[in-house]
């Protein structure tokens, strides 16, 4: 058989019937539970308690269950109860965690404001960084000024490199990113020491929403296929 690439997004069968939900599930040629079983065992050795990661895992999977209610009734009667930033709260407090770090861009800072307020008035000791701390200049990264929002203007260039330094620095125990930039955010994630989340991902155009463009793919936004 030849190879070919997971790809579980394309993936045929209902999800009640997939290998990956049921042991006697079906499996495109492409399904990685079927074809990687030494990945699965690789993975399957860190969930030991020595990295914490078991019990990372193990909270992240019970606040996973504590999103709905109805559970005994069974699957088809669940339904969701809980905000994303109550999950934020509820797992950073099943975890331990006391002092929550903001990485938010200087768009979004009255949200982060807000958000800033509700967890201090959770308990938690917060610290947040924006975008823009340092105000490096632009061109320190070869922007030319016809590459700037307003090429009329020396502009500050967003550092999520250095806000991950502060925050660890201040020894973060659980990161929040709220609307930091594609590939701004990914920085983010590869320099920061301590565990990270995100409230809310940048979509200028949809309001944050980027999924707006996804459940209208058959409509208005037809144009992305």
């Amino acid at each position: 058989m030849q190879y070919e690439a997971p790809n579980c997004a394309r993936c045929p069968y209902k999800i009640s019937d997939r290998i990956c939900r049921t042991e006697e599930g079906k499996a495109p040629n492409f399904c990685p539970t079927r074809n990687m079983p030494e990945c699965l065992e690789q993975s399957l050795k860190e969930f030991d308690d020595i990295n914490g990661i078991r019990e990372f895992a193990r909270q992240a999977s019970i606040q996973e269950a504590d999103g709905y209610m109805n559970r005994g009734l069974g699957y088809a009667h669940v339904r969701a109860q809980k905000t994303r930033i109550e999950e934020i709260m509820e797992f950073a407090e099943k975890m331990g965690y006391k002092r929550l770090g903001i990485a938010f861009c200087i768009g979004l800072e009255k949200e982060a404001s807000v958000v800033e307020k509700i967890f201090s008035n959770r308990g938690f000791d917060v610290i947040s960084v924006v975008c823009k701390v340092g105000r490096t200049p632009k061109g320190l990264i070869g922007i030319d000024k016809d590459q700037q929002i307003d090429p009329t203007a020396e502009e500050a260039m967003c550092n999520p490199v250095l806000q991950a330094m502060v925050l660890n620095k201040e020894k973060s125990d659980f990161n929040v990113l709220i609307g930091l930039c594609v590939g701004h955010d990914s920085l983010f994630f590869k320099y920061a020491e301590a565990p990270c989340t995100v409230l809310a991902v940048k979509d200028r155009l949809l309001g944050h929403n980027p999924l707006a463009a996804i459940y209208n793919i058959d409509h208005y936004y037809r144009c992305l296929m």
